[in-house]
């Protein structure tokens, strides 16, 4: 399917604010109601909108240390990325995972209490997953952007 300019500007619009009524919606990209739904189903049906989620304070939560996590696995085929992965899926404190070419096979993306919880994830679980070979580990010093929307327009 193409999309067109209105449904990028359906998008657009979404991600920024995934609380707007329909109403509201149809009024800024200029269709009614009825027809901004279709598109907006439309759009769920064929997989352009994942879902919708708030975004919470991981301070507020005691979750104030982001860490990156180069992982470098002790062999390259199939089966050990595809164990890896299953795996990785598993660990709560994962927000994201990411094969990636380079000079290592995975990049993390975890979320924790403090430098202990991570000292702890790091020994009990991310050196734990099968054929995790070697880490490196960056933690973020200050989240400069993390909400970006992906350019439609």
């Amino acid at each position: 399917m193409v999309l067109d300019r209105i449904d990028l500007r359906l998008l657009d619009i979404l991600q920024r604010d995934g609380r707007i009524t329909n109403a509201e919606l149809a009024e800024r990209i200029g269709l009614s109601p009825a027809a901004t739904s279709e598109r907006f189903r439309r759009l769920v049906a064929q997989g352009y909108i994942l879902g919708f989620s708030a975004r919470l304070n991981p301070q507020k939560l005691g979750l104030g240390l982001l860490a990156f996590v180069e992982v470098l696995l002790d062999k390259t085929t199939p089966d050990a990325f595809a164990r890896f992965a299953e795996a990785v899926t598993r660990a709560p404190e994962v927000l994201e995972c990411h094969m990636v070419a380079g000079g290592f096979d995975y990049l993390v993306k975890a979320r924790l209490a403090d430098m202990t919880a991570y000292r702890r994830f790091l020994g009990e679980v991310l050196l734990s997953l099968p054929g995790v070979k070697e880490t490196r580990t960056y933690a973020v010093m200050e989240e400069v952007k993390n909400d970006g929307p992906l350019r439609l327009l």
